[in-house]
């Protein structure tokens, strides 16, 4: 069972145009493969920021897994032996309604694991409303596996405002939780930094949170400051507000270990 894991979290700035924005996160992933990261993270939505105002917009995004976005990832994950999260993409459910899933690929280039998002992002930021729930469906089921030894659980966006999932994950005892996120920049200049470091603090783990940067498909500004947190709830790495960036960490047992020998009583 391996002790460390180097990781890769990768911010992107995606846009409407899905063939360039799905031929980028390839380049970034299959880099970042290349510089010795074993478990490669991108954000929610990589594949495609556009706005969907009616059934007819969304069919011109979602698609079936696996599918256009998803399947180069099958061959460098196998090729390069690592494991892929691709953040989230909206997977096609029925005619009129997605689900905003997130697929964690193995070396052996199948699937390992596959959440879909629970909480929906229904809101108002900066004047727009925000109604996930009107073509996304919500999901049922926690996901948890096995990267190369350590436990992964996995999250979506606006699911890290709700302790009930992470307390879910804290009882399996996961070491690592993923939170792919688009999260925008008013609630995140308020709530990001602090609501990742909280989650890795009260389940002793490591957090990766890879976030988009720049405008999303409505014009609402997205926060950037992709992170990793360490189980003490230190900042390891993050990205700036704007500019695409990889983020690299080596994640360790023993840090887990000495978070838990220090107050036992929360991880178990």
């Amino acid at each position: 069972m391996a002790e460390s894991l180097r990781t890769a979290v990768i911010q992107v700035s995606a846009g409407q145009d899905k063939l360039k924005n799905v031929l980028r996160a390839n380049k970034l992933v299959r880099s970042a493969a290349e510089k010795g990261a074993k478990f490669i993270l991108l954000p929610e939505v990589f594949n495609a920021r556009a706005p969907i105002n009616s059934a007819s917009e969304l069919k011109e995004i979602f698609e079936p897994i696996p599918g256009f976005s998803t399947q180069e990832f099958f061959k460098i994950a196998k090729s390069h032996r690592v494991f892929i999260l691709a953040g989230s993409i909206l997977e096609r459910a029925e005619d009129r309604k997605a689900f905003n899933t997130s697929l964690l690929i193995s070396p052996q280039g199948k699937i390992a694991a596959r959440y879909r998002k629970q909480n929906l992002f229904d809101a108002r930021v900066s004047g727009k409303a925000l109604k996930e729930s009107r073509f996304i469906l919500k999901g049922k089921n926690n996901a948890t596996t096995d990267v190369f030894g350590f436990k992964v659980g996995l999250s979506i966006c606006y699911d890290l405002r709700f302790t009930s999932l992470y307390d879910r994950y804290r009882k399996q005892g996961v070491d690592i939780i993923c939170v792919p996120a688009s999260f925008t920049a008013s609630t995140g200049r308020a709530h990001w930094e602090v609501l990742l470091r909280a989650r890795a603090i009260e389940n002793q783990c490591y957090v990766l949170a890879p976030n988009q940067a720049g405008r999303d498909g409505k014009g609402v500004k997205t926060y950037g400051h992709s992170m990793i947190v360490d189980p003490w709830g230190k900042i390891i790495g993050k990205a700036d507000r704007e500019n695409e960036k990889i983020l690299y960490a080596v994640l360790s047992k023993k840090n887990i270990i000495k978070a838990n020998k220090i107050l036992p009583s929360i991880r178990y």
